[in-house]
């Protein structure tokens, strides 16, 4: 893959903004892959290093679900989700290019699979993609996968966490029932993706079958909230306990922990439980619980509650 890009920097590879139209984006990709085109800068490294970064970002921003998972998510966790593999997969670089004569078609499929491996579209050459290839088969008769299919999978907040094993039962565009099983790795990200290879859609010229990517979609819990792998909670207190301190009694994922707090502590303050977030995905360690301290100020007091204030008052406190 091409060095690191930060958030927009497909834009800017391409020369445009972040807001640019499909034609803009095509545009720009043909007047530039023909400036850097290897055929055109026989030994160049920079210029076929430069029509790498180039083909990249139109490979994402041409395709609309792409370019809205990469604005959505930021470059850092786009490549988290995608491998080059999937970032080239059905992109149409074929008709591109078809108005131009660069050293014949053939050439351009030996190009992009020297340049890029088997990475680009799967396995083949990018010219694979829709509109690149010829029935039976697309360019010198290589087999074309299948569609990539989306299916969301609602799961618990619980269930995020701990992981598990869920059936999924989805119906393909041509009506073909599929059911299924997969593993809901511990702490699991709301928009994360589980790829089942060969799940998707049949290839219309029989080659391999697309991907089934199931996207999570974790429910929200009544009281905890979610900051990367830390968790979030309240503890309300009254205006006495919290300028003595007292220790309370806080539910966390791993049942109720006792928490001490400490006297003149202000509103706002979190008190830090380590290791009993989310479980980091993949890994044996886990993030924190923050207990966030808010302070309950009575709305209605009584006589002897009024008494007491004054009294403090009395004593400038």
């Amino acid at each position: 893959m091409p060095k690191d890009l930060t958030l927009a920097d497909y834009y800017k590879t391409l020369g445009l903004s972040k807001g640019a139209s499909s034609d803009e984006i095509k545009k720009s990709y043909r007047k530039l892959a023909l400036q850097y085109h290897p055929d055109r800068n026989k030994g160049d490294k920079a210029s076929e290093d430069k029509f790498k970064e180039i083909s990249e970002a139109y490979a994402v921003l041409s395709d609309d679900e792409k370019r809205k998972q990469y604005d959505s998510f930021g470059d850092s966790r786009f490549h988290q989700q995608y491998s080059q593999e999937d970032i080239f997969r059905n992109t149409d670089f074929g008709s591109v290019f078809q108005d131009f004569d660069m050293g014949g078609g053939s050439g351009l499929d030996g190009i992009f699979s020297r340049i890029f491996g088997g990475a680009a579209a799967g396995g083949g050459s990018p010219f694979g993609g829709p509109g690149g290839g010829r029935a039976g088969g697309g360019r010198g008769g290589r087999q074309v996968k299948g569609q990539d299919v989306e299916f969301p999978l609602q799961i618990g907040f619980a269930e995020a966490f701990s992981g598990g094993e869920r059936a999924v039962n989805f119906r393909l565009s041509d009506g073909t029932e599929r059911s299924l099983k997969v593993r809901i790795p511990k702490g699991a990200k709301d928009g994360g993706r589980l790829r089942v290879a060969g799940m998707g859609a049949p290839s219309p010229y029989g080659g391999q079958a697309g991907d089934l990517f199931v996207i999570l979609q974790v429910a929200p819990h009544p009281f905890f909230t979610r900051d990367g792998d830390d968790l979030i909670t309240h503890v309300p207190l009254k205006i006495s306990e919290a300028l003595l301190g007292t220790a309370r009694e806080v539910e966390t994922m791993d049942g109720i922990k006792r928490v001490k707090i400490p006297a003149g502590v202000k509103p706002g303050t979190k008190v830090r439980l380590r290791g009993l977030g989310f479980p980091h995905t993949g890994k044996e360690s886990r993030g924190d619980c923050h207990v966030i301290v808010d302070l309950e100020i009575p709305t209605h007091l009584t006589p002897s509650q009024k008494t007491a204030i004054a009294a403090l008052q009395e004593v400038d406190l």
